[in-house]
């Protein structure tokens, strides 16, 4: 409590001291009464403002002093200490030296030179030899590895040098992580193959660490960490795949873990963090989404539980010091990350009991009593004081540095501007910083250059001077930094004689030669220099007029006439600009390096801002700032790639908002910038499942979705098409953008972009396959789907039918096997030489390769064969028939390859889709079955003529390709009648066609694989078919009833049960017309599925006639009931005498023949006879069993008896008043022998199997025939076949039965 009354005091002395200074650097106000002559008046105001100088200073010297000073409570390690302690434990005094040999002796043979016999001299000496090389790794790891491998005591190759480093005794650790972290060479395959030699299979993620961070200890260096973390991150990706969805995942949490270990488990850092920071720190770094947070929790809780340590740290001595952890994991270099760095706090410590010793003294031989002495050590004491001393400060800076030009007194102030400045930034006080900066940038008088003099030029240097050196701590304020700079450059180059950039804007750029060639970023090569004169006067005037810092932009332009005396002085002022030299303000882009990752992004973020603003300006857009952004970016490309990552994405955001400018020339200046910046970007190596090329390459694929310009669509194809060519030895994740630009391309609106875009393709294809398969999965996916784009191309049919050929070409590299076999052997592959072969087991896997449904598979044929499949559905004939013919010509020549279970996927996505749509059908099932993608392709198809050539086609080679490889498809057997049988249920009456000649086609080639069991399930998909295609004439019957009702309601409409309407809203020739559409529809369908019925009997004598003697005595039973059931229901149909006068009042319309279904019931009665004579004949066993016999006679019973119905007078068995309730009289007349006619046929083969039977047969059923075939005597008949036939069986079976008897 007294501490803070303490505090307050001296805040509120302070506060009264810093305004009693600001009075008198004020200095007395005009017509005030003073004492003090002008002289004494500007003394008391220099030196009030030097006091305040001194009070920021001050506060700037003690702030720093406390930042870098530790806790006292930690043991205090120097980096001598640290590095004499790792000294210390690789002496050979310890007994390292021997332990080193035998462990290198464990590694397996060391020197195949040194025999069994060999002397314990020559042992010793190799071991002597063993420790010179290892003392001389301690010391410099480069020249130990190559004493070692010279003196032949390791292997030269990677493997062998990183084994050696992972299990050899007696190596510094710190050394093997400077040397595994090397940029290029040796060390780097060497740290790969360190890295490699892992097994993280199922390893929990920081178990994983641990592992990897026994053997040595991360280097000091960041660019050195982010290289191991790199490799390490890859690594675990291939072990553990299914970990996370890429190494970029891998790669962020690994430095979040190793962050957490340091925040947990450093008594420096006081403020730890929680687990909800962990997961908040984490979050979208899974590919955008999060990691689960149960994943992320039990990460936390593990590695705050147990620390991160070196095997080697947990044998150290109790007795010595521990260890900074910073330093243990090679830290320094990142802690920036999470908390500020912070020195040694020897020096300071000495100093501060040294003066407390002093003044104990003092105090001692003066005997006085004083008051206590307070030593401030919490920083936070110093916010209170500026806090309450700024305002002030502020006003005194500002105020004297507008009033006087005083060289003196404006140096004062500028100093005071920096400390302030400098103490508000670092002590993250926001507000009170951008209040000075703002300030001082105003005080530049850049924004009204006629007004500059030399005390504007010293606040221009004092800004660029707190932005090189304090550049770390100002945020946001580097926009008003940045703002300056920009104003600066363009009057420098004013003063030079330049043009503006504008005037390169407005030069026409519609013309495609000027697009190949475009712009350069760098415009100062094309400036002319001026000796002194202002070459554009319009630019000089605009920066002449007098305007106000925040209401004049950059490169804004101010009303207002020009006066001489402005433009005189605009000249002169423009000479001072000299004092400021292009080094001095470059140095603030060039040491952008040295600006941590926080500061570097801020610096990002202000340096886009300011660019837009230049770039927005309609009449002086200039690119001052764009050309600072290539610069920072390539200065900053070597940054760790968690820093780098974090830059891109505001660059990126950058690059697309101005690319897609309205201002052409704007845009294609900005995309060739861009481009120039991938170019240096692809130049770095990236391994294996990471995303940071897909990332950087991401603004192209954007601009070219969003971007409404021509020319600037078709300059990013070419700027791809440039990286591709120029760096596809590098392109690794890269390729995913750069083929989603190509695809975008493919469906552009301009035929050059399409055609310029293939031509890439097509050199990529025939060029740079390899490279294309020997990285990502998803690459090869890629590319086929930038295939299919163009495949579906409508401005070139030469493309499309080049598309096809290609992508059958990527069909052939797959099955080639040696995309799967690369990807597999990826986890397994170690460095190799060059011109070293693979293990000859790897070309087994390839020779024969199988492909199964699994995701990675699946994952290559799926889009590929997709995109034939639809394709198909394209309006150009030939591009549908090369696509249809390549899809199964891949299928036929390749199909060995698959697995059952792959088949199942092919024919369920990719064949049997190609038969959901049919033209003309409103079916429930073709619709449903319907994709909205496809949808819109139909639109412009010629539906007749997709059914004709086609679709009958595709149905084909689905067939074929069915039959081929039935022992891997048998499985769907069920699928493809089910399909089959849709085709054939349809009400189209050719697709019901097409559909059985497929049917017939797959039961004659495929009928002599199946067994009874699938014999059973063909027979069951008929039998279904011919139960729901029968002709139903219920509904026909209940539309005429609807007719009737309505012609009956016309004539009394007091009968009428519908309502009236009196407006006329449906009048009584829509409602005829309407029913007469229904009609037509339902009597449509009938005929429809007569014809399906028809085709039906067709297919069962197929069957029969090829493969009848395979059928077991069910399923011939099955295959006889189908058209028994069939006949049956039409002779039910055609017995129905009232349906049959209903149908015919309306002959006109519905166009039936009478009977209906007569044809039908002929046809498959005349089949079913067929087929019992058959198995009669050909299965006299089977024949006995199933009572052929007796369902031969029966049928011939049936059959004459209809016959004989049909040519007497009476039809019905009831008595005549009862006929003729029912319906008129007939008479014998032309119809009836039409009818009589057409049962002709059916009634002769009738006769002709009565007469086959044998004797003895036709005797025991004399009785029931004879009164049949008398009765056929006594009718008239329609023709002369059945009296012929008729006379045959009496003469041949009842005249041999009498003759006999």
């Amino acid at each position: 409590m007294t501490v803070m009354l303490n505090l307050q005091i001296f805040l509120k002395e302070i506060c009264r001291m810093v305004n009693g200074l600001l009075k008198t650097a004020q200095g007395v106000h005009p017509g005030a009464a003073t004492i003090l002559s002008p002289v004494q008046d500007a003394t008391f105001k220099l030196e009030a403002i030097k006091c305040l100088v001194g009070i920021c200073r001050s506060m700037g010297v003690w702030m720093n002093r406390q930042l870098h000073m530790p806790d006292s409570q930690l043991p205090r390690t120097s980096v001598a200490d640290d590095q004499n302690s790792d000294t210390t434990n690789t002496s050979p005094a310890n007994g390292t030296g021997e332990d080193a040999a035998n462990g290198v002796q464990l590694l397996g043979e060391t020197n195949k030179d040194i025999s069994e016999a060999a002397t314990f001299e020559q042992r010793r000496a190799y071991k002597l030899e063993l420790q010179e090389g290892i003392s001389l790794f301690n010391r410099k790891p480069g020249k130990g590895i190559e004493f070692l491998v010279n003196a032949k005591k390791i292997g030269d190759t990677p493997e062998e040098i990183a084994t050696f480093l992972k299990k050899a005794s007696g190596l510094n650790q710190t050394m093997i992580g400077d040397y595994l972290g090397e940029r290029e060479g040796l060390p780097l395959r060497v740290m790969h193959a360190y890295a490699d030699s892992f097994d993280f299979e199922g390893m929990e993620f920081d178990q994983a660490i641990r592992s990897f961070l026994q053997g040595f200890r991360l280097p000091g260096e960041a660019q050195k960490i982010d290289r191991i973390m790199e490799k390490f991150s890859e690594r675990y990706c291939k072990c553990y795949p299914k970990a996370f969805s890429s190494a970029d995942t891998a790669y962020v949490l690994a430095y979040s873990v190793i962050l957490l270990n340091t925040d947990a488990h450093n008594p420096m850092v006081k403020n730890k963090m929680s687990k909800a920071d962990f997961l908040r720190n984490n979050r979208g770094i899974d590919d955008g989404k999060d990691l689960p947070e149960g994943y992320l929790g039990s990460l936390y809780d593990r590695i705050v539980k147990s620390e991160i340590k070196m095997k080697a740290d947990t044998l150290t001595l109790p007795s010595k010091q521990p260890t900074n952890e910073n330093k243990i994991l090679g830290l320094d270099s990142i802690l920036n990350l999470v908390i500020r760095k912070r020195g040694d706090e020897k020096v300071m410590q000495k100093n501060d009991e040294l003066i407390r010793h002093m003044q104990e003294q003092f105090k001692a031989k003066t005997g006085k009593s004083e008051s206590v002495y307070h030593a401030a050590t919490d920083i936070e004491i110093l916010r209170f004081m500026l806090e309450v001393c700024w305002a002030p400060m502020l006003a005194a800076f500002s105020v004297t540095l507008g009033q006087t030009d005083d060289e003196v007194s404006t140096f004062e102030c500028l100093q005071g501007f920096r400390y302030a400045i400098q103490a508000t930034a670092v002590m993250g006080m926001q507000t009170q910083r951008d209040a000075f900066v703002t300030s001082l940038a105003k005080f530049t008088s850049l924004h009204s250059a006629a007004d500059i003099k030399q005390k504007n030029i010293g606040a221009l240097k004092a800004i660029i001077t707190i932005a090189d050196e304090d550049g770390n701590y100002l945020q946001g304020a580097w926009e008003h930094i940045l703002t300056c700079l920009s104003r600066f450059e363009q009057l420098h180059l004013l003063g030079e004689g330049a043009p503006p950039d504008a005037t390169f804007f407005t030069v026409p750029q519609n013309e495609l030669e000027k697009i190949k060639h475009p712009l350069s970023p760098v415009f100062h090569s094309q400036k002319r220099k001026g000796a002194g004169q202002l070459q554009h006067a319009v630019t000089a005037g605009t920066i002449a007029r007098r305007g106000s810092y925040d209401s004049v932009g950059v490169g804004g332009n101010a009303s207002g006439i020009v006066t001489p005396e402005q433009m005189n002085n605009l000249v002169s002022n423009l000479n001072m600009l000299e004092q400021i030299g292009n080094f001095e303000m470059n140095c603030i882009f060039v040491h952008s390096e040295r600006l941590n990752s926080e500061a570097i992004v801020d610096f990002v973020k202000a340096l886009c801002k300011v660019s837009i603003e230049e770039l927005r300006s309609p009449t002086d857009p200039r690119v001052f700032s764009l050309t600072k952004i290539v610069e920072i970016a390539h200065y900053n490309m070597n940054r760790i790639r968690l820093v780098w990552s974090r830059i891109w994405n505001v660059l990126s955001s950058f690059f697309v908002t101005v690319g897609c400018s309205e201002n052409l020339s704007i845009a294609i200046f900005v995309m060739d910038s861009l481009r120039q910046l991938a170019m240096k970007f692809l130049e770095r190596e990236e391994l294996a499942n990471y995303n940071f090329q897909n990332e950087f390459m991401k603004p192209f694929v954007i601009v070219i979705q969003q971007s409404s310009s021509i020319e600037i669509r078709e300059l990013v194809i070419r700027c791809v098409s440039q990286m591709v060519l120029a760096r596809v030895n590098n392109i690794k994740s890269g390729w995913k953008s750069m083929f989603m630009v190509f695809t975008i391309a493919a469906a552009d609106d301009h035929k050059n972009i399409v055609l310029l875009a293939f031509e890439t393709i097509e050199k990529i294809v025939r060029d740079y396959f390899p490279y294309i398969i020997e990285t990502e999965t998803t690459t090869f996916t890629d590319c086929v789907n930038c295939l299919i784009a163009f495949m579906n191309t409508r401005f070139n049919k030469d493309i499309s039918l080049n598309a096809i050929a290609f992508l059958r070409f990527c069909a052939l590299k797959l099955a080639e096997g040696r995309l799967i076999s690369s990807l597999k052997n990826k986890d397994k592959e170690k460095f190799v030489k060059p011109g070293v072969p693979l293990a000859s087991g790897c070309n087994g896997d390839i020779d024969s390769p199988k492909f199964t449904d699994k995701d990675d598979h699946l994952s290559f044929w799926s889009p590929l064969l997709a995109g034939f499949s639809k394709l198909t559905f394209d309006p150009r004939p030939d591009i549908r028939k090369s696509a249809l013919q390549t899809l199964f010509d891949t299928l036929q020549h390749h199909g060995h390859l698959f697995s059952p279970a792959l088949w199942e996927r092919v024919f369920e996505s990719v064949l049997f889709p190609l038969f959901f749509y049919v033209p003309h059908d409103s079916s429930p099932v073709s619709s449903s079955l319907r994709s909205n993608d496809l949808e819109s392709k139909y639109t412009d198809l010629n539906e007749d003529d997709w059914i004709s050539d086609t679709f009958t086609l595709a149905l084909q080679l689905v067939v074929d390709l069915f039959v081929k490889f039935y022992p891997l498809v048998n499985l769907l057997l069920g699928n493809m009648l089910k399909h089959l049988t849709t085709i054939i249920k349809r009400p189209i009456q050719n697709l019901a066609g097409i559909g059985v000649s497929a049917f017939i086609r797959l039961m004659n080639n495929a009928g002599t694989l199946f067994s009874d069991d699938e014999w059973q399930q063909v027979l069951s998909f008929l039998k279904t078919t011919a139960e729901e295609t029968v002709p139903e004439f219920a509904q026909i019957v209940y539309i005429m009833a609807d007719i009737e009702t309505s012609d009956s309601a016309e004539e009394d409409p007091t009968k009428s049960s519908n309502p009236v309407f009196v407006n006329g809203t449906i009048s009584t020739q829509e409602a005829e017309n309407r029913d007469e559409n229904r009609l037509r529809l339902a009597v449509s369908d009938a005929k429809c599925r007569t014809a399906v019925q028809l085709l039906l009997i067709q297919v069962i004598m197929e069957i029969h006639n090829r493969h009848g003697e395979r059928l077991s005595a069910a399923n011939t039973i099955a295959l006889l009931d189908i058209p028994y059931s069939i006949a049956v229901h039409a002779h039910n149909v055609n017995s129905d005498y009232p349906l049959r006068l209903k149908v015919q009042e309306v002959n006109s319309i519905t166009q039936m023949p009478d009977p209906p279904l007569l044809s039908l019931e002929s046809e498959s009665y005349q089949a079913f006879l067929k087929l019992l004579q058959n198995v009669a004949h050909d299965k006299p066993i089977l024949a006995k069993e199933i009572e052929v016999e007796s369902r031969l006679v029966q049928l011939c019973e049936d059959v004459l008896q209809v016959y004989i119905n049909a040519a007497t007078p009476e039809p019905f068995s009831g008595s005549y008043d009862d006929l003729a309730k029912a319906h008129r009289i007939i008479p014998l007349h032309s119809a009836r022998r039409s009818e009589l006619a057409s049962r002709a046929p059916l009634v002769v083969a009738t006769l002709q199997a009565i007469s086959q039977l044998k004797i003895a047969t036709f005797k025991r059923y004399l009785s029931r025939l004879f009164p049949l075939l008398s009765s056929l005597i006594s009718c008239e008949h329609g023709t002369g076949e059945v009296q012929l036939a008729l006379s045959n069986i009496l003469s041949s079976c009842i005249g041999q039965i009498l003759l006999q008897a």
